[in-house]
């Protein structure tokens, strides 16, 4: 990364924080270089690039000032842990198929996505690497990939392992059809019909739906919407139900955003480690980071091969594609073996051609260009929310990803606001479809992943009119 954009980022970052409010003005350019400690030019770089982003404006004779910046939402209040925490079944596919169904429409606008703009990502470039990898393939490696998945590939993703500062070697990893399977692969290893699983809460509705499909048994644990899941509830509930396995995202957890820090992630491992608790760790979100480095995933603390740590190239670089893996520690021969009962192998030619993108390193190219448009994009819907939504709305900043967790005024029904909005071509998630007990009844989550534009600030416009009339 050059030195404009380092310094760039770090002034992205102070935004996002709330260090610079909107508003603010930036040091001159004289003043920043001496601070720095860089050249005028470098400083100019990073204030055009800024500007490029819609974090700074220009003003003549004046400088440069903040545009977005710390917002005037509460944040989301942390879920509430009950005294003592009952395991249940999982009934939650009917509710989600209804809303899902109703967002495939690309004539809505898909604030209730689970997928970024496919416009945002290489399709391009990743076609052109697709040709050449498969004439060059040998026939073959047809056979010899199906059980892991395509050497170079797992090679490629062992590196960027390397790179994050986990020592994770190819064979080591399973290459899967996207993160879900990688994800019902692992459970799958773990776990029995009647078996008790412990989830978040809030939690990604298609971790209920696996449980739901696996026959399991669900305990939901309050989750902070901006550090995570409650340990001292989580370890409660491990002595009083003793669970077979846990399902956790610490890196920007859908729907809530939450990151972990690093120290509780350590915390974390500790716990599932003291109980020989296997984890099952979602980390489709760890490159879409703000910050100046990638978080570090839970797989980061584990010295006992019990996380199964998951990923998928779907939301960062390639949808549609459908090539996730799992690296699952001491379950891996399980795992394998199941992929092989199962869906047997992943898509070779998916697998060549992000093998061959990887090779040619503009991989995190594209990705500090993607994270840009995402920071952006999140200001500018949380300024819109700002002006249209009605007192009481609350919501935390996350510091990655493209979901925002919107609580809404006391009294408003989210499934109610769903159909309403659907009706005028708006598509939301609604809260309670993100738990196990039909929580969140008056929580949304809303997708920020698109190239902003009026389109979007019209429709959360339109949002913020239903939500008043639901309050009458």
């Amino acid at each position: 990364m050059k030195l404009y954009e380092q310094l760039a980022n770090s002034i992205a970052q102070s935004i996002q924080e709330g260090v610079l409010g909107r508003g603010d003005k930036l040091p001159s350019v004289r003043q920043a270089s001496e601070s720095r400690g860089v050249s005028p030019a470098t400083v100019f770089q990073a204030y055009y690039l800024l500007e490029a982003r819609g974090l700074i404006t220009a003003r003549e004779r004046s400088g440069y000032f903040v545009t977005g910046g710390a917002i005037g939402i509460p944040p989301a209040p942390a879920p509430q842990a009950d005294a003592s925490t009952d395991s249940m079944q999982v009934d939650v596919s009917e509710q989600v198929f209804e809303v899902l169904e109703s967002i495939i429409n690309n004539h809505v606008v898909p604030l209730g996505s689970a997928f970024p703009s496919p416009f945002l990502f290489p399709l391009d470039q990743l076609a052109k690497c697709m040709t050449p990898a498969l004439q060059a393939m040998d026939p073959w490696s047809v056979m010899t990939n199906i059980n892991r998945g395509d050497a170079e590939l797992r090679r490629q993703i062992a590196l960027r392992y390397m790179i994050g500062g986990l020592n994770i070697s190819a064979e080591e990893i399973i290459v899967t059809n996207g993160a879900m399977e990688a994800l019902n692969l692992c459970l799958m290893a773990v776990t029995r019909p009647g078996d008790t699983i412990l989830i978040e809460s809030p939690t990604f509705f298609s971790a209920l739906q696996s449980i739901e499909r696996l026959g399991l048994r669900a305990v939901a644990i309050p989750s902070h919407p901006e550090s995570g899941i409650d340990l001292a509830a989580m370890e409660q509930a491990i002595i009083q139900h003793t669970p077979q396995a846990c399902w956790i995202m610490t890196n920007f957890q859908n729907p809530s955003g939450s990151l972990m820090p690093d120290e509780k992630k350590k915390a974390l491992v500790e716990l599932v480690t003291k109980y020989q608790l296997p984890l099952l760790e979602d980390d489709v979100f760890g490159e879409l980071y703000f910050g100046d480095k990638r978080p570090m995933p839970a797989k980061a603390f584990d010295t006992e091969d019990l996380v199964m740590h998951c990923s998928s190239f779907s939301k960062c670089l390639a949808p549609g594609y459908r090539v996730g893996w799992a690296a699952p520690g001491r379950y891996l021969k399980a795992v394998e073996r199941l992929k092989i009962t199962t869906t047997v192998a992943t898509s070779l030619p998916a697998q060549l051609a992000i093998a061959r993108y990887l090779q040619k390193g503009g991989y995190d190219k594209h990705l500090r260009n993607l994270r840009q448009v995402l920071l952006v994009n999140q200001i500018k819907f949380i300024e819109a929310i700002e002006r249209y939504f009605p007192e009481g709305t609350c919501l935390s900043v996350p510091q990655g990803g493209y979901f925002l967790w919107v609580k809404l005024p006391e009294g408003v029904d989210a499934l109610q606001l769903h159909k309403l909005a659907l009706a005028d071509g708006i598509s939301i998630a609604p809260g309670p479809i993100f738990s196990a007990q039909k929580k969140f009844t008056n929580y949304v989550r809303l997708n920020y992943g698109q190239t902003w534009n009026m389109r979007y600030e019209m429709s959360l416009n339109a949002l913020g009119v239903i939500v008043r009339k639901l309050m009458r």
